[in-house]
């Protein structure tokens, strides 16, 4: 079934949860496609995912268009959600309205995600108001790392958590149709989906929310070195990539690979014509 902001609403509504998984290129896109997710999220993740910056803030607009381009060539029912990166919406209303507006136009994208809370509630209503849905993202805002001073846990003390409440509220009467909540405590996160009509997506937020998303090379295990607290390996595939491509040096250097069946075959009568 086509997922829509509709079947989604619905969900909520129904109590249904709601899987989300990061996705930037088409042959990734595909698989997502046939394992049945609900919502593929193009994250500004990419920067460190796919072109191995520090941290989120070096993407640009051409890279999110590029790389939402090529999602949504291998999605049908998927729903498809496009990250703002740093600086393209926060400048103006007008670049967030065009910014947003070339997600969907360029690269396909159904809805954009803008990180932010009240402070960034003009911008969310004009994008609603070109007939864009908006996904807003509270708590931890990766592209405010540096504001932040680092990754950190949202919402701990009562102040914060009071306007984690106050933000999300705000961005549902702005408009967005869905809200990620990111690195916030469980129990908090589960208050605030019950206080919204609209469905929540937690990633490190506890089962409370009405979906969850997780970056995908995060969940197959295809990073070495710090795993976020709030990260299950489903699978290990980087170590059987390794292990693969492990195998087909040994196999080059060894000369086994290609083997007979590997290659095509040419008749002995015009091999003595060509010596």
């Amino acid at each position: 079934m086509k997922r829509t902001v509709t079947t989604l609403q619905k969900a909520k509504e129904e109590g249904k949860k709601i899987s989300m998984l990061t996705c930037y290129d088409y042959t990734t896109a595909c698989i997502v496609e046939e394992a049945g997710i609900d919502c593929v999220l193009i994250g500004d993740s990419l920067g460190m995912t796919m072109l191995g910056y520090d941290d989120t803030l070096p993407v640009t607009m051409e890279d999110m268009i590029h790389h939402t381009r090529a999602v949504s060539r291998g999605l049908s029912n998927t729903f498809l959600v496009a990250d703002m990166p740093f600086l393209s919406y926060q400048t103006s209303i007008y670049d967030a309205v065009m910014n947003a507006g070339r997600l969907v136009k360029e690269g396909h994208a159904q809805a954009v995600k803008l990180e932010g809370g009240a402070k960034v509630c003009p911008q969310i209503e004009a994008i609603v108001k070109a007939d864009i849905p908006v996904v807003a993202h509270i708590g931890l805002t990766p592209q405010s790392v540096n504001a932040f001073g680092g990754f950190k846990v949202q919402g701990k003390t009562t102040d914060n958590a009071k306007q984690l409440i106050e933000d999300a509220l705000a961005v549902e009467k702005a408009g967005a149709f869905m809200v990620v909540l990111e690195c916030v405590p469980a129990k908090l996160a589960s208050l605030i989906s019950k206080k919204l009509s609209i469905p929540t997506i937690g990633i490190g937020a506890g089962a409370g929310c009405d979906g969850q998303v997780l970056v995908y090379q995060d969940m197959l295990g295809m990073f070495n070195g710090i795993k976020p607290k709030f990260v299950k390996h489903f699978a290990n595939i980087g170590e059987e990539m390794k292990k693969a491509f492990m195998a087909y040096d040994e196999e080059v250097k060894a000369c086994s690979f290609p083997a007979e069946e590997h290659t095509f075959a040419i008749s002995d009568e015009v091999m003595k014509e060509l010596n």
